[in-house]
C-alpha cells in the first residue's frame, strides 16, 4: 500500500494596496482554510498545521501587514495597524487569492482579525476557529475594571513607548534571542516546544526596517473591537480552543465567550499555553479537521 505524503508547503507573495504580503499554502483540494497568526508572529507559526490540514484542505497561512515577511510601512502612512485594516486584508486575500469562501483559524490577536473579517464579509466566512483569543486586557474599556495603580502603570508604559527613541531602545532590548526565549518559556505551557528554530522564526522579521514602529504602534493601540463586540455580530459557527496554562489570556476569562449563540464548543487544552497550534499540534489539528469536515458536508 502506498504511504500518504504530507503536501508540499509553498511560499508566495500577493500585492495588497501596493504592498507585498507573504503567504504560505498547502493542499490542492477540499475546503479552503486561512490561518491567521498572533502578535509578533507570522505564518511560520503554523508550520505544524499547514501540512496536516493540507492533506484534506486547501490551506493558506498569511502574514498580516506589519508582521512576518510582509511589508511594514510606517504607521499611518497610509496603513493603520488595527483590526479594521487586518480584517480588510484577510477579506481581500480570500477574494483575490483563495477565490472561495473559507474557514478562518486564528491565534491570539489573529482571532480578533478573523472575527472582524467574518463581520465585514459574512458571505466569505464559513466558520471561525479561535485559539487562545486575545482578551485585549490593555484595551481602554478593560483598563477601567482593574485597580488604579495597575491602570496607571500600563498607561505610563504606553506613554513612554510613544516616545520613538525610547520605544526603539525598548524594542532592541527585547528583540534578542535570550529575551525572546524567556518570553516564550513564560507563554508556552510546554517548555520543550521552545526551540532554537522557533526563536529564530520570531526574530527574523523583527530585524526588518519598520518592525519596531509596527510593534510600538500596536502596543499603544487601546481602542478598536473586542471579541465580545464582534461575537454577537458573527453569523457563522465558532469553535474555541484554549490552553489552560496561558498566563497572558487566562482561560477563566475566556470561558465567557462560550455563552455566545454561535459558539458551538469551548475546548480546554490541559497544560497548554498561549500558542496551542505550535505547542500541541497533536491536540489541535485533529479537532480543527473534525470541525471543518463537520461544516463541509
Amino acid at each position: 500500500m502506498e504511504l500518504a505524503h504530507s503536501p508540499q508547503v509553498t511560499t508566495a507573495y500577493w500585492q495588497w494596496r501596493g504592498f507585498p504580503i507573504r503567504y504560505q499554502q498547502a493542499g490542492d483540494r477540499g475546503p479552503a482554510v486561512v490561518l491567521i497568526h498572533g502578535f509578533g508572529a507570522s505564518s511560520d507559526h503554523w508550520r505544524k498545521t499547514l501540512p496536516v490540514l493540507g492533506e484534506s484542505c486547501r490551506v493558506f497561512a498569511i502574514d498580516l501587514i506589519g508582521f512576518g515577511l510582509s511589508a511594514k510601512p510606517q504607521p499611518g502612512h497610509p496603513i493603520s495597524y488595527n483590526f479594521e485594516t487586518w480584517g480588510e486584508q484577510v477579506r481581500d486575500f480570500c477574494q483575490d487569492v483563495v477565490q472561495d469562501s473559507v474557514f478562518l483559524v486564528g491565534n491570539s490577536i489573529g482571532c480578533i482579525a478573523a472575527l472582524q473579517t467574518a463581520v465585514i464579509a459574512p458571505e466569505r466566512v464559513r466558520g471561525v476557529a479561535m485559539l487562545n483569543c486575545s482578551l485585549r486586557l490593555l484595551h481602554e474599556r478593560k483598563q477601567q475594571a482593574i485597580p488604579w495603580y495597575r491602570r496607571f502603570s500600563a498607561s505610563l508604559l504606553q506613554m513612554l513607548l510613544k516616545n520613538r527613541p525610547l520605544g526603539h531602545l525598548f524594542f532592541t532590548q527585547i528583540a534578542k534571542p535570550n529575551v525572546v526565549r524567556k518570553i516564550l518559556l513564560q507563554a508556552y505551557g510546554r517548555p520543550e516546544a521552545v526551540t532554537d528554530e522557533l526563536v529564530e522564526l520570531l526574530l527574523r522579521p523583527a530585524r526588518d526596517p519598520g518592525a519596531a514602529d509596527v510593534f510600538l504602534a500596536f502596543i499603544s493601540y487601546s481602542q478598536g473591537p473586542l471579541a465580545e463586540d464582534l461575537l454577537p455580530q458573527v453569523t457563522c459557527p465558532v469553535l474555541i480552543l484554549w490552553g489552560t496554562a496561558d498566563p497572558w489570556e487566562p482561560i477563566d476569562q475566556g470561558r465567557a465567550y462560550a455563552h455566545y449563540p454561535t459558539v458551538e464548543a469551548f475546548i480546554a487544552l490541559a497544560g497548554v499555553g498561549h500558542c496551542p497550534q505550535d505547542e500541541a499540534p497533536e491536540l489541535v489539528n485533529p479537532r480543527l479537521l473534525e470541525w471543518i469536515e463537520q461544516h463541509s458536508q
